[in-house]
């Protein structure tokens, strides 16, 4: 059966937003405020990592997608959205119910995907400084960012192309303001239980595993952190706090929509994935990245450890292999012998002598 076998329900009715006029009105210039916004912050980023050669790292390629990704995340559902906030009837076809399912698993799971990426690169970054040339190589990055992309194509074809073929026959209305899948298969009146193993088996697969590699990361870097004795050494060390903070917009917000009841207020439509997380992110990697913000060039930033020729190097002084950087005053820092395999982010606490 093909989409244009749904002849007896052509159109759903969205019903997540309130009635209220007043709050109507006042929703629309919310959120066409939170679009704008979202739309000029992550084209900026985008804009500014491609035009700047000093940002062209793993990293910041990770950033790029992200902000692609948020770009068409945030389009998927908030043009909709405004739309039927001024509009009487508050319609989607079928067709477009269904492409809009498409969509919001596309960006949702590639989005999860560069998260736990990105969290395995600030593991890297600060659990194994002086590898991490070896252990991010440019094909390792970008296969991490073209895989998140492929699996979240493939997760939205495993849960989409069985849903073409459900049938919908008196039930329309959707008690949410976008299409999302677990508020479709309620209204199908042929068998969904493939679509139910389907949805169940990729978001478990899916969810779960890449919320688990940024949880074991965030676990090396948090013991990595607490071995260092200095609070200016962890201060240093610790350079993944806008990450964290969008990890935690992400997922937090994502339990938020499937845990909490749909109410249609306007809390909770401000702190729906679609609409905080795409906003903030650009927010957050601006303010805690110096380099995006342009205040310090990127050699001399205090917030990340520079990455040159395959190692890592903190800003002023240079930590080395018991040698002097090329270049580096006389008075150097002696690094304390650590034992073997212990994390070089343990010379942060190390002690300036002089030679």
């Amino acid at each position: 059966m093909t989409l244009g076998n749904h002849s007896t329900i052509t159109k759903f009715l969205l019903l997540g937003l309130s009635a209220n006029p007043h709050i109507q009105a006042l929703l629309f210039v919310l959120f066409w405020g939170f679009m704008v916004r979202t739309i000029m912050g992550n084209l900026m980023l985008l804009l500014v990592t491609r035009a700047d050669s000093r940002l062209h790292t793993p990293m910041y390629f990770f950033l790029s997608h992200l902000s692609f990704v948020d770009l068409c995340f945030s389009s998927v559902v908030v043009p909709k959205m405004l739309e039927n906030l001024l509009s009487q009837r508050k319609t989607i076809s079928v067709e477009g119910c269904l492409a809009q399912v498409f969509f919001v698993f596309v960006t949702a799971r590639t989005e999860a995907c560069l998260l736990s990426g990105m969290a395995y690169d600030h593991y890297a970054a600060i659990c194994r400084p002086l590898l991490y040339g070896q252990t991010m190589g440019k094909q390792l990055y970008k296969h991490l960012v073209w895989g998140s992309w492929g699996l979240g194509f493939l997760d939205a074809l495993i849960n989409v192309l069985p849903a073409v073929n459900m049938v919908f026959c008196e039930a329309k209305i959707i008690h949410h303001y976008s299409c999302e899948m677990p508020s479709l298969l309620p209204l199908s009146c042929s068998d969904i239980s493939r679509n139910l193993i389907a949805l169940l088996c990729s978001t478990l697969l899916h969810g779960m595993g890449t919320f688990l590699l940024v949880f074991l990361s965030y676990t090396r870097i948090i013991s990595t952190i607490l071995s260092i004795s200095s609070n200016s050494g962890r201060s240093k060390a610790f350079t993944c706090s806008a990450h964290l903070t969008a990890v935690i917009l992400y997922y937090g917000s994502a339990l938020l929509r499937h845990l909490m009841p749909n109410s249609g207020s306007p809390i909770e439509l401000i702190f729906s994935v679609q609409v905080l997380t795409p906003m903030l992110n650009p927010l957050i990697y601006s303010l805690k990245n110096k380099e995006v913000k342009g205040e310090r060039s990127l050699q001399d930033s205090s917030d990340l450890p520079q990455l040159h020729k395959g190692q890592a190097r903190w800003n002023t002084p240079a930590y080395t292999e018991g040698r002097r950087e090329p270049g580096a005053p006389e008075s150097s820092v002696r690094v304390t012998p650590q034992p073997r395999g212990a994390c070089a982010c343990s010379a942060l606490h190390a002690t300036p002598t002089a030679l």
